[in-house]
């Protein structure tokens, strides 16, 4: 059995629907009154909200605590107000809005994303879930629609600079991570509290796990795997661990018309062979993991002298942790012929800032799953090559992602787009999943 089958069996099952198949899911009164999302003030506010931080040249620049964030973060904070969410901000300074539910014993549903951009970025990435989930709230109150649960939206700060916000909220922001400066040139310390965070008591932006029922997050793939399939949802199975490790390859700088061939120590050449060898290893394995060799620096750099030291930036990304580790060992271990080849030293050293895998919760998955199906939308399980604020939420809350297409697989450009009808189509499984979890699990 495909997976894809598998998935829509799986969520099908979950709803004591697998009898009734495909088409009676679609009639099921459940799905069938529900309401659906406003795609016009969806794609209106992704072109407001594109505004903030915008430069001379109409490119967008709404970096974490710059002016274009901070104007952007009060401007969302009013429509949440117009909304009834209350907005208020945490110590990590992530903007948090509540709706109360009837039962005020139930642990909230939470739900959101981010709108902070890397420089140059594109209006899609995180800015469609963070719209998306207040659409949601907006829906539900144009329908007078209570949940038994509460629901909160969460608008995450300073995803972009390494899931700041969230993880201040799962307390795995250190005191050397506030110390840290981000794209702003502030320290996190200054820009978290440049928009009104707390990082003196960062604390108390923490919440323990169970405090929350179950995260959702709607967001743009920023591949190209559902665009080029004709493919509408994505169901993420998990977000991948990402390990980045400097390389420093030491070999001996000497004239470079005078040294023989036979005689060099080169170290560029050993890096060079390197970097053919991770990716020979990576692609040799089955699965979806992927490596990358993104920095290059040689020292001194200068024509006329070989290389004695290069510095590369090596980066595995891979849903299992298991794997990640074998790789790095059987890159290690190649290093090792390579450097007696080469007669050059190869040392590795790990960046602190793992990020470890996160798998989604398969319950969350199937009822996004179902939603989408009940829409007549068609779907794929697939993992998340980019870190989301989600993987951090994986360590207090059971999450859920949704994944719509991006035209090209553009992401992290100014060029990145999303099509109105896939914003709607992915708000409307946000909504329909949320009232699903509040039904099924209240």
């Amino acid at each position: 059995m495909i997976r894809r089958e598998f998935l829509k069996k799986s969520a099908l099952s979950a709803l004591g629907l697998t009898a009734l198949g495909l088409p009676m899911i679609q009639a099921h009164p459940f799905f069938k009154n529900l309401p659906k999302v406003n795609r016009q003030r969806i794609v209106d506010r992704i072109a407001e909200l594109a505004k903030f931080g915008q430069d001379e040249r109409g490119h967008g620049f709404r970096v974490a605590y710059t002016p274009g964030d901070i104007e952007g973060r009060r401007w969302f904070m009013g429509l949440m107000e117009k909304a009834g969410l209350n907005p208020r901000i945490d110590a990590g300074g992530n903007i948090i809005g509540t709706r109360k539910g009837k039962n005020p014993n139930l642990k909230p549903i939470a739900f959101g994303s981010h709108i902070d951009m890397v420089p140059d970025g594109g209006n899609y990435d995180g800015t469609l879930g963070s719209l998306a989930a207040l659409e949601v709230i907006e829906i539900l109150n144009e329908q007078n629609l209570v949940t038994e649960h509460p629901l909160e939206v969460i608008i995450f700060a300073n995803e972009e600079g390494g899931l700041i916000g969230s993880k201040a909220m799962v307390g795995k922001l250190t005191p050397e991570g506030l110390q840290q400066i981000s794209q702003s040139g502030l320290s996190m310390a200054e820009g978290i509290r440049g928009i009104g965070g707390n990082p003196e008591a960062i604390k108390s932006a923490e919440r323990k796990k169970g405090e929350v029922h179950a995260w959702l997050e709607l967001h743009i793939e920023q591949g190209g795997i559902l665009d080029a399939e004709g493919l509408q949802i994505g169901v993420v199975e998990g977000i991948v661990g990402i390990l980045d490790v400097e390389v420093t390859v030491e070999g001996f700088a000497n004239h470079a018309g005078t040294t023989p061939m036979k005689l060099r120590k080169d170290a560029m050449l050993a890096a060079s062979k390197l970097t053919v060898a991770v990716n020979e290893i990576v692609t040799s394995m089955p699965g979806n993991q992927v490596g990358t060799v993104g920095k290059v620096e040689a020292h001194p750099g200068a024509y006329n002298v070989v290389p004695g030291k290069v510095n590369l930036g090596l980066e595995i990304r891979d849903l299992s942790f298991d794997k990640i580790e074998e790789i790095l060992g059987l890159i290690e271990k190649r290093a090792e012929e390579i450097a007696t080849e080469t007669q050059t030293s190869i040392y590795f050293r790990r960046e602190p800032s793992f990020n470890l895998p996160a798998l989604t919760d398969s319950s969350l998955q199937q009822k996004i799953n179902a939603a989408a199906l009940a829409l007549g939308l068609s779907t794929k399980p697939m993992q998340s090559g980019a870190g989301h604020d989600s993987q951090q939420m994986a360590l207090i809350a059971p999450v859920g992602m949704i994944f719509v297409p991006s035209v090209g697989g553009i992401s992290h450009s100014f060029n990145e787009f999303t099509k109105a009808e896939d914003m709607e189509n992915g708000a409307n499984v946000l909504l329909h999943t949320i009232l699903a979890v509040d039904k099924n699990e209240s």
